[in-house]
Order: structure tokens, then C-alpha cells, then sequence
């Protein structure tokens, strides 16, 4: 990802940074500066190196688990390593806290003796940057000689190292990378050395003189930024956990409640063929209560006569209704008795052969009585 970096509001370096999408390891830090790879001041790795961030992200140690981190500084011409120190708070935001390698500036080891020039004398807590201050013989170092040989103390006078005051720190949120407070701190220094054919500095002695220190950085974010790294970082993995719990609960209790209104439909109440087989019984008792209603009618409402043309008893019977029927049926036995005797006359007539009188309706005559 292409990148302008400016300093005090003029543009001086044009860079691409790794933006994570092959790794976080690499996160926030340079791909390319002024469309080269590494620093052209010096001779070797791992001063040549650009693989360092400008200050605004760095990879997140949560994911890296890497406890050292590096910071480009263009004045100083090179790059600084951060080491995580412990974890600390930042307006309620989480962060671990980064210092300067001690070993930074010196004593001379595999990591910063390439800075060194070999004409000039090596101090601890002191390195050369002259290939980038062309030629001059310029020292850089902490504030006050913070952490640097004692004997660059005591040679001047007024300084005071302080830890507070002129340490280099980083307060880094692990998660996102995101600085939530950081100082760069440095002291500019010359390097004296007497010159004995010089009249007027032949009395001067061997000496690192101080000439200036300088600090950047930020020491509080803006509400907005500061608000949403809250979001981010304290208020969602508290509140996003509580939140897919209680939904899980929620649907659990669904489905238990669900579950347990079915089983008691299909278990606690009665069996569905128990229903079905009191269904057919009721069906059943209104089917007998017609047939018996039926037959109710037949024998006892309706009246059929069966003759016999061969001399025999002949059969009447009457079965009324009511009570109410019972009466008008007995008044008209003589005029029946009439009307039975006149059709015998006729049935004896034919030749003795056994005939039947159709009942007055025929569809009331029961299943045993019909006509063979």
C-alpha cells in the first residue's frame, strides 16, 4: 500500500507498507521506501534493513507473539527496536508496553556495530550517524545520556537522566497493533577532539558534546479514534460472548419447549387409534339407534295381513303406534273380518293355490317376512 511520510507538514519519503493480507508478521511495516528495499547510508544487514514500522500500526503481538518490534526514524537514519516490557492500561484500553533495546545505541554486538565508523571511539549507549549527516561526525543518544556510559555524564555538566522524562516507549494495543501512546526520544550530539596545530582549540579535550534533544510523538489519542478502539478491543469480546451465549440459551429453551409440547400432544394425551376406535363406537350406537328406530316402525306401526287359500287360519295382524292408534284398530275388526272372509271366497276359487296378499307397503316388511 502506497504511503507519504512527512515530517512537520512537508513530504520527504514515498513508501509501500505490508497491509496483512499475506500475515501479520509483517504488518504495518515498509515493502519499499523511496522505491528501494533497504537503507543506502550503510554497508550491512541488519542496518540496512527497512522492515519497520512509520508509527502508526505494527503487528499486533497477540497474533505474532513476537516480543520485539521496530519504528523507522528518518532523522536518526535508521531503525529503532521496541521490546515489550509488560501489560499495561490506556483510557480503559489494554496495551503492552514497549521501551528502547538497551543495547540500542551500544555496546557494540551483532546488532548495531554496522553504525559504527572506525575512525571514531565506541561508547556505550552512543552511535555514530555520520554516513547520513554527511560525513559529520554527529552521535546519537538518549536524552541526558540516559543509559549510556557513565563517562559521557561526567563530562559535562547540568544533565540529569531521567526514566520518566527520557526513555523511548511505545504503549501498543495487541490485538489491532494500534499505538495508544508512544515517545521517540533522542539527543543530538558532536563529537570534540582537540586539535593540537589548531591555536585557537589546541586546549580543548576529548569530549561528546551535547548540542540538542528532541522528542515526537503522541501522547493522547483523538475521542473518535479512542471510542472505536474501545468498541473494538474491550466492549465487543466482552459483549459479543454474552450475546451468542444467550442466543444459544434462547434457542435451547425453544427447543426444549417445543419438544415438550409435542411429546405431551403425542404421549400425555390419548392414543390417536384409541380416538379413531371411539369414533367408529359412536358411529355405531347412532347406526343401531336408526336400525332400532326402524324396526321400532315396522313392527309395531305398520300392519301386513297373510292369507291362506287352502282353508287354513288366516293371520292379521295390527300393530298401531300408539296407545292413542290402538283403539280406532279395534272398532274396525268387524269390517276387517268382512274384508278377509270376501278374499278367501276368492282365493278358493283358483284352485286351492297358495297366493299372498302384498302388505300396504311392502318396503316396511322385514327381512324374515318377505314373500319366498
Amino acid at each position: 500500500m502506497p504511503k507519504q511520510i512527512s515530517r512537520n507538514g512537508t513530504l520527504t519519503e514515498y513508501a509501500t507498507m505490508h497491509t496483512g493480507h499475506t500475515g501479520m508478521e509483517k504488518f504495518g511495516y515498509f515493502d519499499k521506501l523511496n522505491g528501494l528495499d533497504h537503507l543506502p547510508h550503510w554497508d550491512r544487514q541488519p542496518c540496512r534493513s527497512i522492515e519497520a514500522s512509520e508509527g502508526s500500526f505494527f503487528p499486533p503481538r497477540e497474533i505474532t507473539k513476537k516480543d520485539v518490534v521496530y519504528i523507522y526514524d528518518k532523522d536518526l537514519c535508521r531503525t529503532l527496536p521496541l521490546v515489550y516490557r509488560k501489560p499495561v492500561e490506556k483510557d480503559g484500553i489494554g496495551a503492552d508496553l514497549y521501551t528502547l533495546a538497551e543495547d540500542a545505541y551500544g555496546p557494540p554486538n551483532g546488532n548495531n556495530s554496522c553504525f559504527d565508523h572506525q575512525h571514531y571511539r565506541k561508547y556505550d549507549g552512543l552511535q555514530n550517524i555520520s554516513p547520513c549527516q554527511y560525513g559529520a561526525p554527529v552521535y546519537i543518544s538518549n536524552p541526558h545520556f540516559y543509559q549510556s556510559d557513565p563517562q559521557l555524564l561526567d563530562a559535562v555538566e547540568g544533565l540529569q537522566p531521567n526514566p520518566e522524562q527520557h526513555k523511548t516507549y511505545f504503549k501498543i494495543q495487541p490485538k489491532l497493533g494500534v499505538p495508544l501512546e508512544g515517545q521517540v526520544r533522542v539527543q543530538l550530539n558532536l563529537l570534540v577532539q582537540r586539535a593540537p596545530n589548531v591555536m585557537a582549540t589546541k586546549d580543548f579535550r576529548d569530549f561528546v558534546f551535547p548540542i540538542m534533544w528532541l522528542e515526537e510523538g503522541v501522547s493522547e489519542l483523538t475521542p473518535p479514534i479512542r471510542r472505536w478502539i474501545y468498541l473494538a478491543t474491550v466492549f465487543a469480546p466482552t459483549a459479543l460472548p454474552i450475546l451468542s451465549y444467550g442466543m444459544i440459551l434462547t434457542g435451547a429453551f425453544a427447543m426444549i419447549y417445543v419438544f415438550v409440547r409435542a411429546y405431551k400432544n403425542f404421549v400425555f394425551t390419548d392414543d390417536p387409534t384409541t380416538e379413531l376406535l371411539d369414533m367408529g363406537r359412536r358411529s355405531l350406537r347412532r347406526g343401531s339407534h336408526l336400525i332400532s328406530n326402524g324396526q321400532h316402525r315396522i313392527l309395531h306401526r305398520d300392519s301386513y295381513i297373510l292369507l291362506k287359500a287352502n282353508g287354513e287360519t288366516v293371520i292379521n295382524t295390527t300393530a298401531p303406534d300408539t296407545e292413542q292408534d290402538s283403539e280406532p284398530a279395534t272398532e274396525s275388526n268387524s269390517s276387517n273380518n268382512n274384508h278377509l272372509l270376501h278374499n278367501h271366497n276368492l282365493l278358493h276359487s283358483h284352485h286351492h293355490h297358495h297366493r299372498y296378499i302384498q302388505p300396504k307397503d311392502q318396503s316396511l316388511l322385514s327381512e324374515e317376512d318377505s314373500p319366498a
